[in-house]
């Protein structure tokens, strides 16, 4: 029985895709291999986002090739996914070691491939092509916990970790938004939706192996339903509508996004309600209000604002400017007054100047997320920003990066610490990542809380009192455990 182990790089798409392989070559009579090491394919799913995760994907299939090949000459490398599907055979021409590059579209066909490619009828197998109904075949999970080795936490081993309590749902995928940096349209595709039965049928068989919280995915998710979709009512009457303006014709006013959660929020059984990442035009009333209204959607919203500047957010192409986006964050603050709110920043964008730069240091401020992902700008190439004058030297980029992330630092330390004394209601998903002798929970808010406690208490949703915080990190106080359990 040949085994396979998959490193992910990049997004929570990525890790969700790298699980969907995993559950397929599982169902074909593949084994996950505990490590690279006695793995007899080694696939690496591949990020195009920031050249820094091309280039360890890149260096790392170097590093296999002139090791792994030597011990073993008959393992299978591959790569997967955005960095395949924008470079295609290039990556075979640069690394003939290689074996398979499959693309955004083709993550189901890896297991007919490596089988072709262990039995020696194919030498090398490059499919990067477009291919119909694509967003509806990644439906498979391995929901074997998060802590074993393997993809996405599955594990090849002989022990088996408590099912997981979380899981990721892709409901769609590509992106039609354009921003000049990004080049997620190139390697993603157009925006491609699936049907609401379809989606839901996932969740209730989710739910019904024990998944507690289920996390919508989609590049954008909030255009859900807008193009390519035939069906938007759950029943498949209603709603038909073809076009970009399909979210429009729907009978009930409401967007085909918030349908959805509708939906899903009617599964027995099912706690919580997440999804990411939206974009912040997609935030109408409809969705402002589903938080008012449906109780398993969790206070929580990731919504990337990129930039403080309005002149960096129109040459970036976000579609909105910072009164738009600040005017949207109110409206969420006050229909869920402790929502907690997190966002993506990108420093060091061409063109941007110190007083743009300054913009976003007091947005920061002024809305002070609870977390914000700052990244350093660089060049993806055929993206019109990589065009753009202006390009920034690496040191000035170095130093505003390490400047909004000292404000970022400051802000959320603040707002951690002020949860100290305070009674919160957690899903407890498994043991924690960096001691897995305590447990881990996670607040409706999206703060992670660590805590001493028993194998009994994975999946169940709990109060604990917050003793103390670090920087991203709340710790709970074990005694109301002790007097429940």
């Amino acid at each position: 029985m040949p085994s396979v182990f998959i490193k992910t790089y990049g997004c929570q798409m990525n890790e969700r895709d790298s699980e969907a392989v995993a559950a397929q070559l599982v169902a074909k009579g593949y084994a996950l291999a505990p490590s690279e090491s006695v793995a007899d394919v080694i696939l690496l799913n591949t990020c195009s986002v920031r050249d820094n995760a091309e280039q360890s994907a890149i260096n790392k299939m170097e590093n296999l090739a002139g090791q792994t090949r030597r011990r073993r000459p008959e393992v299978v490398l591959g790569f997967l996914g955005c960095m395949a599907q924008s470079r295609g055979r290039e990556l075979i021409d640069r690394l003939p070691d290689v074996d398979l590059v499959l693309g955004t579209q083709k993550f189901h066909r890896a297991a007919e491939y490596l089988d072709e490619l262990l039995a020696g009828t194919r030498d090398k197998i490059v499919d990067v092509a477009e291919e119909a109904g694509s967003e509806a075949t990644i439906k498979e999970h391995l929901l074997h916990g998060r802590n074993a080795n393997g993809a996405n936490g599955a594990n090849g081993g002989g022990h088996r970790p408590p099912l997981q309590v979380t899981a990721f749902v892709s409901i769609m995928q590509g992106c039609n938004q354009y921003c000049t940096f990004c080049i997620v349209p190139y390697t993603r595709g157009a925006e491609r939706s699936r049907t609401i039965p379809d989606i839901v049928a996932e969740c209730r068989e989710l739910v019904a192996r024990g998944v507690r919280e289920i996390t919508l995915l989609g590049q954008i998710v909030t255009s859900y339903g807008r193009r390519n979709f035939s069906s938007l009512a759950p029943n498949g009457g209603e709603g038909r509508g073809e076009g970009a303006d399909a979210q429009q014709r729907v009978p009930t006013g409401k967007s085909a996004f918030v349908q959805l959660l509708e939906a899903v929020h009617d599964i027995e059984g099912l706690e919580r309600i997440r999804f990411t990442s939206p974009h912040p035009k997609g935030y109408g009333d409809d969705l402002v209000e589903a938080y008012t209204r449906l109780p398993k959607l969790v206070e929580s919203a990731h919504l990337p604002v990129q930039s403080g500047s309005d002149r960096i957010l129109k040459l970036m192409h976000r579609g909105y400017t910072r009164e738009r986006f600040t005017g949207i964050i109110g409206k969420l603050r006050r229909a869920q007054p402790g929502i907690g709110l997190t966002t993506d920043i990108i420093v060091g964008f061409p063109g941007e100047t110190e007083a743009d730069f300054e913009d976003t240091l007091s947005l920061a401020r002024e809305v002070e997320f609870d977390n914000s992902y700052v990244f350093k700008y660089s060049p993806r190439r055929d993206t019109p920003a990589a065009a753009m004058p202006g390009q920034l030297p690496e040191e000035i980029i170095e130093e505003r990066h390490a400047r909004l992330l000292e404000l970022i630092n400051a802000i959320a330390l603040r707002k951690y610490a002020a949860y100290a004394g305070r009674r919160v209601q957690i899903l407890v998903e498994g043991p924690s990542r960096k001691n897995p002798a305590r447990l881990e929970g996670r607040t409706r808010s999206n703060k992670i809380v660590v805590f001493d406690g028993g194998a009994r208490h994975i999946g169940q949703v709990m109060d604990v009192r917050i003793e103390r915080a670090s920087n991203f990190t709340l710790y709970g106080d074990p005694a109301i455990l002790n007097d429940e359990g």
